[in-house]
Parts: structure tokens; C-alpha cells; sequence
């Protein structure tokens, strides 16, 4: 059984290295999902409770300062998601790893990731985690606050929720397509995927040569 940990066992090569920055074709698609995942959201939201509907029922003698005050908290309240949802995957990547979790900023996004290794199941834990236990947070939320401006609130911290977590979604997706026994590494900034060596790769190494990831470095796809 593979175990996750601080090191990479000696028989283990790279399979694949995902790093969406790079990538621009699936960056353009993670995009794109996200774009589509928000729209499915807001249109949910809509049929759910109308926002018009919400804005005109609001008096017109507070609605500026009500308008002010709940876009504070809005704010406020996407700040504090961002986090907790970084600090979902740090969790479940440190007590599977061992190892204490990084965090950071790239441009506009955030990443959580360390040096460990983490085995398949654990690591499509540690990538869906936050989608799904923010997601069930919100919805519970949303059965107490189910019209209104609080609902849309809500509403729209589990719509950043769930376009957000398109790159979570697809790098698990692929994820999931690897045979069961490889090796994640997640930096944070890039995924490397490791798998054993075949058995022509362990002759290979064993006559002394070097196996076709170890002379390229990486394979990006």
C-alpha cells in the first residue's frame, strides 16, 4: 500500500507535472469552467429568490446605508473564505504528509501546498475538501436564510465557492485517471505526479542508464 510522507521511494519516477499557470490551454479551460460553474450558480440563486425582487423591497429611506454596511461584510466575508478555504487544504495536507503546509499568493490567487508526497485518495481529499465542506456549510446557511439579502450574501460566497474550485475539480479529475498507486506532490504553485517504475525502467536503472523522465527532467502535459 502506498503511504504519503516527507520522501519519494527510490523505485518511484515522474509521470506528469500540472502546473496551470504554465499551461495555457488548460488555464484557458479552468477559466472557462469557472466562468460556466458561476453562471449555473447565479442562476440557481435566481430561481431560488429573485434579487430584484430582494432590491425593491428594501426601504428607500436605508438603502445606501444598508447597501454600504452589507458590501463591508461582503468583502469581508470573500477575504475570510479565501483563507479558510486555503486553510481546508492545509489541514488535511499536513496530517496527511506530516509535514506543515505553506501558503501564498500568486497575482490573484492563493495556493497552499509543501515538499510531502501524498498517495492518490488522500490527495483527491486534500483537493476536494474545501469544495465540499464549504459547500455544505453554505447550504445549510441557506435553509436558514433562504430569501433576501442575507441569502444572496450566502449566495454568493458559495457561487465563489464552487466556480473557484474549477481548478481543485479538474486537477482531481485527472487526478483521478492515474492508477491507484502513484505519488502526489503539490507545491502549491504546480502538481508532480510520480509512479513505480515499470519493470523495463528498474533494468534500465539497473544497467546504469537513465530512464527517459530522468534525462528530460519533466513531463508537462
Amino acid at each position: 500500500m502506498v503511504k504519503c510522507g516527507e520522501r519519494l521511494p527510490d523505485d518511484y519516477v515522474l509521470h506528469e507535472t500540472i502546473d496551470l499557470r504554465k499551461n495555457k490551454k488548460q488555464f484557458w479551460l479552468v477559466n472557462g469552467l469557472g466562468l460556466v460553474l458561476a453562471a449555473l450558480c447565479v442562476l440557481g440563486g435566481w430561481l431560488i429568490d429573485d434579487p430584484i425582487k430582494t432590491l425593491n423591497s428594501v426601504p428607500e429611506d436605508s438603502f445606501w446605508i444598508g447597501e454600504f454596511l452589507q458590501i463591508v461584510v461582503l468583502i469581508a466575508g470573500m477575504i475570510a473564505y479565501v483563507i479558510l478555504h486555503e486553510l481546508t487544504h492545509g489541514v488535511f495536507l499536513g496530517a496527511f504528509t506530516k509535514m506543515k503546509p505553506k501558503f501564498g499568493f500568486i497575482g490573484w490567487a492563493a495556493y497552499c501546498g509543501n515538499e510531502g508526497y501524498c498517495s492518490k485518495g488522500r490527495y483527491l481529499v486534500v483537493a476536494l475538501a474545501p469544495f465540499v465542506v464549504w459547500s455544505i456549510v453554505f447550504s445549510i446557511l441557506t435553509v436558514f436564510f433562504h430569501e433576501g439579502i442575507w441569502f444572496w450574501f450566502i449566495w454568493v460566497l458559495q457561487t465563489i465557492n464552487v466556480s473557484g474550485a474549477a481548478g481543485d475539480l479538474f486537477v482531481s479529475f485527472k487526478i483521478a485517471r492515474c492508477q491507484k498507486d502513484i505519488l502526489v506532490q503539490d507545491t502549491g504553485t504546480k502538481m508532480k505526479v510520480f509512479r513505480p517504475m515499470t519493470k523495463e525502467e528498474r533494468a534500465t536503472v539497473g544497467s546504469g542508464e537513465k530512464t527517459e523522465e530522468e534525462a528530460t527532467g519533466e513531463k508537462n502535459d
